[in-house]
């Protein structure tokens, strides 16, 4: 059986408590949003090299195949681009450092992280499913919006609120 809806208006723009405007332009905008001089897969690699040479001390080609299941020559290429753009050192066969940027972007990305998994915590997602989508969503969400969901999480702990089991 196959059937048809039909959506008023407002369920396609915004309104009825969408927040009004154009839902069409905040997807245009989202798509659109640069984030300077990076992509998403630049900041995941990022991250996984400074959690590698923060457990390890040091970060290979090999793991961070491993750890994001793509190829190794992959792994050198976005190696090569993320020296250029500045955010790491990088030598082939002679190691990977991150460099300032590369640090700051990387420790950004685990706070975002954090914040995203706690907040799924609370309302009563589990732990693996939590960092699961914490981990998609990280790369999305506006700064102002983090630092809501940051202060909302620090209001409930201070009330000693435990979240939703």
């Amino acid at each position: 059986m196959t059937r048809k809806f039909k959506y008023k208006a407002n369920d396609i723009t915004g309104g009825a408590g969408g927040g009004g405007g154009n839902r069409l332009e905040f997807i245009r905008d989202a798509h659109n949003a640069q984030k300077i001089g990076r992509t998403t897969r630049m900041e995941d690699y990022l991250e996984v090299i400074y959690e590698l040479i923060t457990q390890k001390g040091y970060a290979t080609t090999v793991d961070i195949s491993d750890y994001l299941n793509v190829s190794s020559p992959s792994v050198t290429k976005m190696l090569q681009r993320l020296n250029e753009s500045g955010h790491l050192n990088y030598e082939r066969y002679r190691g990977i450092s991150l460099t300032e940027s590369g640090v700051a972007v990387a420790k950004n990305m685990h706070d975002r992280h954090g914040i995203l998994a706690d907040f799924l915590k609370m309302i009563g997602v589990d732990e693996d499913i939590a960092n699961r989508d914490a981990e998609g969503i990280e790369h999305h969400l506006h700064p102002e919006t983090l630092k809501k969901l940051e202060e909302f999480i620090r209001l409930v702990k201070s009330q000693g609120i435990k979240g939703i089991d």
